[in-house]
């Protein structure tokens, strides 16, 4: 989902996504990022003090005269192996998150006022720089119908797994618990026993002042400090996905990734919007990005991201937002799944409609497309995305929207990825995406336009794995007692 009620004089006129009014996003082109200025997890964690200046020269020179002298800067991304060392956290990127950008991403705050549409495009001008945009905030859920509570026991309730062949999928494939699976979220109720002891060490990455949202938003509880308590008190977002991945099965279906764990990441803060009587999930795209690099340093095979910014409702001049972390996140072997989208326009939401991740939207009762579905070419599948029963904060929800069909594809690859394990195989996006797409199920009313190759068969892609396995296997020459 995208702000768009409320008003930024601090961007560009005509831009619809709401951008927070006192930072932006700056990556510096290769060789040109300074080695000094500290990653933004050791400034927030009190390890280091955040950087004055960030070049020195041209880049500071244009960011004084729009913002004044009252500038802060930290790297976005801390490298990956210098996690156990505080303070030192912006040091010893590998080549990888330096050629993916990760290692060259700031943030850069700056006063209240200063036109950040207007710096982020003077930037953009700079052969130093590689891109910049302000720092946009994405919202979940999308626009679909906020989640019902109903009766855990019905029969309707169960409906949704047996339309994608999940009990036939467990039975067929129990899952592995060393299959992780990030959850990049609202965060979860950690204590919730549907989830009791599928969660590994999560992290909260959420870094909101309540003076950096504009008027109208109020955030909710805890949403300025980095900590490994992923907990979300307001929204329930992240737990109804919680819940379709990796539920015990106490008193909803059992969550499709079987025995796999889940690293539950609370990038989305709560917050009440003007005219929204449900509190929301808020992330700006800096602590989103944080999240997912998180999420792959920590050993994710499998990440879930439930949130999406309108392509169309992005500057012209902005950079498609997630594009480096995705990069980085498939560079690593990942396996990266997204909701479509909830306005039922052809449009791209990102991170969904990035190359290399697999795009899903949803299906009603009926097998048929949700008229809210976001469509597109880049569109994969659908999974059940109506009426679902999971998990809430406290006790169980139905939920509805494309959200909520991800997670049952997210669920599903992480099931593939098992089996894959159990048979000695590698397996990587690219043949779980075929996998997925070639064994899906027929819409009740034959092609949907936009919705990609139908719908989620978990069942049907296990079988196709093996299948696959055992025709390379065939083709092995015959071993002897020699070898």
């Amino acid at each position: 989902m995208t702000i768009r009620a409320l008003a930024m004089p601090w961007a560009l006129s005509g831009e619809r996504t709401y951008c927070l009014p006192g930072s932006l996003i700056v990556t510096l082109a290769l060789g040109e990022a300074p080695e000094t200025i500290p990653s933004l997890y050791d400034v927030r964690r009190g390890h280091a003090r955040p950087a004055t200046a960030l070049d020195g020269g041209a880049i500071d020179r244009i960011v004084r005269h729009f913002a004044g002298d009252a500038t802060l800067v930290a790297r976005v991304h801390s490298a990956a192996a210098s996690w156990r060392h505080p303070g030192q956290r912006h040091r010893g990127f590998d080549a990888a998150e330096q050629i993916c950008g990760l290692a060259r991403t700031f943030l850069i705050c700056v006063a209240p006022g200063t036109p950040i549409g207007a710096l982020s495009q003077a930037l953009a001008q700079l052969p130093s720089v590689s891109a910049t945009s302000p720092n946009y905030v994405a919202v979940t859920p999308f626009d679909a119908a906020a989640p019902l509570l109903d009766d855990a026991g019905s029969d309707a309730a169960w409906a949704p797994r047996a339309m994608i062949r999940a009990p036939e999928a467990l039975a067929y494939e129990p899952g592995d618990a060393a299959t992780l699976i990030g959850l990049i979220d609202s965060g979860v109720a950690l204590d919730h026993p549907e989830v009791a002891g599928r969660l590994r060490t999560g992290f909260d990455t959420v870094h909101l002042e309540s003076d950096a949202v504009a008027p109208g938003i109020k955030l909710l509880g805890e949403h300025h400090r980095y900590d490994t308590n992923p907990t979300d008190r307001f929204v329930g977002h992240g737990m109804g996905c919680a819940g379709i991945i990796g539920g015990l099965g106490l008193r909803m279906p059992p969550g499709l990734a079987g025995e796999a764990q889940i690293i539950p990441l609370r990038a989305l803060a709560a917050a009440q919007l003007p005219n929204r009587p449900n509190p929301v999930g808020l992330g700006a795209i800096a602590d989103l990005d944080t999240a997912v690099k998180l999420a792959v340093d920590l050993g994710a095979k499998v990440i879930n991201m439930s949130f999406g910014t309108e392509d169309s409702a992005l500057s012209p001049s902005s950079p498609k937002p997630h594009a480096d972390v995705v990069r980085y996140a498939l560079d690593r072997g990942c396996i990266l799944v997204a909701a479509s989208g909830n306005n039922g326009a052809e449009t791209r939401y990102w991170p969904a409609a990035h190359e290399g991740v697999i795009a899903v939207g949803a299906v009603d009762a009926d097998r048929r497309a949700a008229s809210f579905s976001t469509r597109g070419d880049h569109v994969a599948l659908c999974a059940p995305g109506e009426r679902v029963l999971s998990a809430g904060l406290a006790g169980y929800q139905f939920v509805t929207g494309t959200s909520f069909a991800s997670p049952f594809v997210a669920a599903a690859a992480a099931l593939l990825v098992s089996r894959a394990a159990r048979r000695a195989v590698p397996i990587d996006g690219v043949l779980v995406h075929a996998l997925l797409v070639e064994s899906a199920q027929p819409f009740a009313a034959g092609p949907a336009s936009g919705c990609g190759a139908g719908i989620l068969d978990a069942a049907a892609a296990l079988a196709a794995l093996d299948a696959m396995i055992d025709r390379s296997r065939a083709a092995d020459p015959p071993q002897t007692e020699d070898g």
